[in-house]
């Protein structure tokens, strides 16, 4: 099968398309044949060396955990899915088997059946960012109806799916992005809208409970003025975390960072969520497989809106 690559650590251009065997899927498993694979700034971080690649040991790797497609073969006791089930995933995060390839194994667990009528794009672009989203505002915010949550890069491949999820949980949701993206982040359930560019956020946002703060550095500094008493942020980027943390500690607020892990329920919820109408997976763009370093070179940039998705 054809599978991109990384023999080393580095810029995008060590993402190699390569001929590799095609796996097998062992107790438990499934093997997708991957049509559609979500890129995620993970994906980029690892390929460069950070993120997961320590864990890999220096061999090379494939990169890229959210896939959509069809199962087409099922592995001793794997329960639930069946060949010819179309599914979507967050396929063994975070090992090295990645899903930038024509087929990858997971366990069973790891992916639902894709809603009649999702275009596998969208599929590919949901798991991951949706399960971070998912895990940050209800697993570890306890978010709850009537709360005021502060978002900022809310028009991003996380953030916008954030948005929506507190706003199908009842918050008064306030989102951060440039001047061009505040209708598109009023449609998907923004009640206030703040540009960036042109304002400070702390001196226009009232005290919030929850921040969900997806760019890190100066901005998670700046949010602690916006908490109300009692109140949490929770920072997402995984090398901005310790210097948000020590921070916060020195203000005397709480903060606290966010680690995604597979979790099929979650998953159903966002379903559930999207069938219901509520719930946008919006993708920015598609590359085929073979131009997978185009992807992350646009990815890096940091100005995409919505999810970057490659076609296999």
């Amino acid at each position: 099968m054809r599978a991109v690559v990384c023999e080393s650590v580095g810029g995008p251009e060590v993402l190699r398309l390569r001929d590799v065997p095609v796996p097998d899927p062992g107790p438990g498993e499934v093997r997708v044949r991957v049509e559609a694979a979500g890129v995620n700034p993970i994906d980029w971080k690892t390929r460069s060396g950070l993120g997961a690649a320590k864990s890999f040991g220096g061999k090379p790797f494939t990169v890229g955990w959210d896939a959509a497609g069809t199962v087409d073969a099922v592995g001793p006791d794997a329960a639930g899915l069946a060949v010819g089930d179309a599914v979507l995933g967050m396929a063994r995060f975070p090992g090295p088997d990645g899903a930038y390839a024509e087929y990858v194994t997971a366990p069973a667990g790891h992916f639902r059946r894709r809603p009649e009528g999702m275009p596998v794009a969208e599929a590919a672009a949901l798991p991951l960012a949706g399960m971070t989203a998912w895990q940050s505002l209800v697993d570890v915010g306890h978010l709850v109806a009537g709360q005021r949550v502060l978002v900022h890069a809310a028009a991003g491949g996380v953030g916008h799916l954030a948005v929506q999820i507190a706003k199908a949980r009842g918050a008064h949701v306030i989102g951060t992005a440039s001047a061009a993206k505040h209708d598109l982040l009023r449609s998907l359930g923004c009640d206030e809208v703040v540009d960036y560019r042109a304002q400070r956020f702390e001196e226009v946002v009232g005290p919030v409970d929850l921040v969900y703060d997806l760019i890190g550095g100066e901005t998670a500094v700046r949010s602690f003025d916006v908490l109300a008493p009692g109140a949490l942020l929770i920072c997402l980027p995984t090398i901005a975390v310790e210097d948000a943390l020590r921070a916060a500690r020195e203000r005397g607020v709480r903060a606290t960072g966010a680690y995604v892990r597979p979790d099929g329920p979650g998953l159903t919820e966002l379903l559930d969520l999207y069938t219901a109408g509520r719930l946008r997976v919006l993708v920015a763009e598609t590359f085929p497989l073979e131009r997978a370093a185009d992807a992350h070179r646009l990815g890096e940039r940091g100005r995409t809106t919505g999810k970057i998705v490659l076609t296999v």
